[in-house]
Parts: structure tokens; sequence; C-alpha cells
């Protein structure tokens, strides 16, 4: 394709074709990109049309831009799904070919705070148990999950040993969950986090707080998972009414 005689704008174009160059593995994961004077050269643009593209080609997660250092490839995410889609963490690493995993970091009671209550529309709620697990693919640390569930729901002692939570509620409380209410937000650098991830601190992550419901409407899970943006990315499916 001849930028040139393209009629669309210049920009459009430079991003059409640095994606095709990352799809034909002319620039490979993890790869740093040419300098912006080589590759404006190349595609014989502006350097500040190149830098609208790659503005919008890091907004996009194609590329990470580091300061002084230069342009680098993101790797492409192994799980994409649309966020309508309700499935265990265990499912989305199973759907993606790679083998889940847990590393265990704590179980706690503790005393909901009034926060919880309304979350699980339970005022007389006493006790909850607060778990904490690093979620792997193929042993690599993909999810931190903190999930919060009212005491004696399912057996904590178990909790070690079976990946899913939704699997132990149907075996033990014969609960199943039907649906959750999810809140998507972008999270920036947060030390404790990022060292469990083992992530990048330039890196972003997605964080998914989710309530889980049984088909009675019945409140019986809260997840906040930390999902690396480099390995889970989510979309959703709109339709016109």
């Amino acid at each position: 394709m001849s930028i040139k005689t393209d009629s669309r704008h210049l920009y459009l174009q430079v991003i059409e074709e640095i994606k095709r160059d990352i799809q034909k593995e002319r620039y490979r994961e993890k790869e740093k990109l040419p300098s912006e004077f080589q590759l404006s050269k190349e595609l014989g643009v502006s350097r500040a049309t190149l830098r609208e593209a790659l503005r919008i080609l890091e907004e996009d997660n194609v590329v990470t831009r580091k300061h002084g250092v230069g342009t680098f490839v993101n790797p492409k995410p192994i799980f994409s799904s649309g966020i309508e889609e309700l499935n265990s963490v265990t499912s989305m690493i199973l759907n993606s070919g790679r083998n889940p995993g847990s590393q265990y970091l704590s179980t706690e009671l503790i005393e909901p705070m009034e926060e919880d209550r309304i979350k699980f529309s339970s005022p007389e709620l006493q006790t909850i148990a607060q778990i904490e697990r690093v979620r792997t693919a193929d042993n690599e640390p993909v999810v931190f999950c903190i999930d919060k569930i009212p005491e004696g729901l399912i057996p904590l002692e178990r909790v070690q040993e079976e990946d899913s939570i939704f699997k132990l509620l149907e075996e033990y409380s014969h609960k199943r969950i039907a649906y959750a209410v999810t809140f998507i937000e972008p999270v920036g650098y947060q030390e404790r986090v990022y060292k469990i991830l083992n992530c990048n601190p330039e890196q972003s992550l997605l964080l998914l707080k989710q309530m889980h419901y049984t088909a009675e409407d019945e409140a019986v899970l809260y997840s906040a998972n930390y999902f690396r943006s480099d390995v889970f990315s989510f979309h959703v499916l709109r339709k016109r009414m």
C-alpha cells in the first residue's frame, strides 16, 4: 500500500501499516520499533503524523511508549471475551488453551464493613471470609484475586485444593452463580499487586469488581480481580434498541 496515494487521513494509514507489520511479525512482541526518525522516513510521513498514530496505537494497547527509550510492541492477549459472558477465571484460562493454577496467599475471617453488608444486601451479616490468591496460566501469574464470601457457604480448607470458587459453591452449598454485576476500572501502579503479578510498573491492569448472584438474586460472592492487560482483554457487545 502506498500511503501517499491513499485518500484517508495519513495517521490512519500509518496505524494500519504498523499493525500489518506486527501481524506479519516484522515487528515481534516485546520488540522495539525503529526510531521515530526512521519510521517517519520509511513511511513517508511527518513525525507529527507518526506520533499521532503511535498515540492511538498506545491507547489501543498495541504498543507501549517509554519516554527516552522507545516504542515497544505489546504481547497479544491470550484471552479475549465479551464481558457479557460470565466465566470463572479458571474457565477463561482453560479456554485460552493454557493450564490454570492457583498460588494461595491467605484466607481470613473478618468483620464486614458497612459497604460489605450493603453489597450482600444483609444488614445482619456478621462474618465474611476474605480469600487472596494469584491465578496462573502455565505457571505464570496473570490475575490477582480478592474474593469475599459469607462464612459457611464454602469449606475454607478446600480453597487451597480447588481453583474454582464457583465449583465449591455448587458442590457445598448447592448455589449456582447465574449472573454478576461488573464494574471495570483501569488501574495504575500499586506496589503490592504489581510485585505479585511480576508486572512492569508502566504496564496497566484491568480491575473487575464483580458482585455475583444466584438465579434467585441472592448475593453470594464479591470479587475484585486484577487482570494483566497484556494477557486478558475484554469487549462488550452493544445492540441498538
